[in-house]
């Protein structure tokens, strides 16, 4: 019985329907806040990533839910509903130095954004007179990711460096989408569609990495993973949602330019 429980009441089989639940649906709840919950982050795991020591059905390429652990397999890909969309500065110390969380976050119209300079042969921005800082361009997508039975849960995709590139394929294919109304042509909103990702191994002069593709599945035609995005969408413009930036703990991840 998929939608009820079973349990035992003076010896006679009772039912608890799934009804009674929705009933109560959010009672425990009402005290939580946004700093309470992690947002999961959906990453591409490195050779290096140390939970490859610990999940089996995991290696580098695949993506993770960095809270569910749940591996995606970056060649069969995972589908996504993009719902929100921000570009962000994130200063950080170098890796070892600090707590691993972020000294900073700008957004790219802040009057207070440090100037920085890059090295010679160095791919990071540095944060001049900062002790060591930098600062990491970093494209925040807030995204719905369906699973296969049709559910969908909140992460967000953060893309830098290399990336930087594929995140601005994957705008320009979401502005580029026309839909025709009563009144004519239009955008439609970001999380009308469902897209896949994928990894593909990729490299350059100083080393080699998998890197994230889009592409279009199809138009979202479930109503209830419609709702969802969309008041996920307006949750992150208010302001209502968390992000807990940490650094990646593995080198190869500060030493690649992914």
């Amino acid at each position: 019985m998929a939608n009820a429980v079973k349990t035992k009441e003076n010896g006679k089989v009772a039912v608890l329907d799934i009804n009674m639940f929705e009933q109560d649906a959010g009672a425990g709840l009402s005290n939580l806040g946004t700093e309470d919950m992690a947002l999961p982050f959906l990453k591409i795991l490195s050779r290096q990533d140390p939970v490859l020591d610990e999940l089996d059905n995991a290696k580098a390429g695949d993506f993770l839910n960095t809270v569910t652990n749940q591996v995606y397999k970056g060649k069969e890909g995972v589908d996504v509903i993009p719902c929100s969309y921000q570009r962000v500065f994130i200063q950080w110390m170098p890796r070892g130095q600090g707590t691993g969380a972020p000294v900073a976050i700008f957004s790219p119209t802040d009057d207070n954004l440090p100037p920085t300079e890059r090295h010679k042969n160095d791919t990071k921005d540095y944060v001049v007179d900062g002790g060591g800082s930098y600062l990491e361009q970093t494209c925040q997508w807030y995204i719905k990711v369906v699973e296969k039975d049709g559910t969908v849960s909140n992460a967000l995709l953060a893309l830098k460096s290399t990336q930087l590139k594929k995140s601005r394929k994957w705008m320009s294919m979401i502005m580029s989408r026309q839909m025709t109304g009563k009144n004519g042509s239009f955008t439609p909103p970001m999380y009308s569609h469902i897209y896949t990702l994928k990894t593909l191994p990729e490299q350059n002069s100083l080393g080699d990495w998998h890197g994230v593709e889009m592409s279009l599945k199809k138009q979202v035609d479930d109503v209830h993973q419609y709702k969802s995005a969309k008041t996920f969408a307006e949750s992150v413009e208010k302001g209502d949602v968390n992000v807990k930036h940490t650094q990646d703990s593995d080198k190869e991840s500060e030493d690649i330019p992914f």
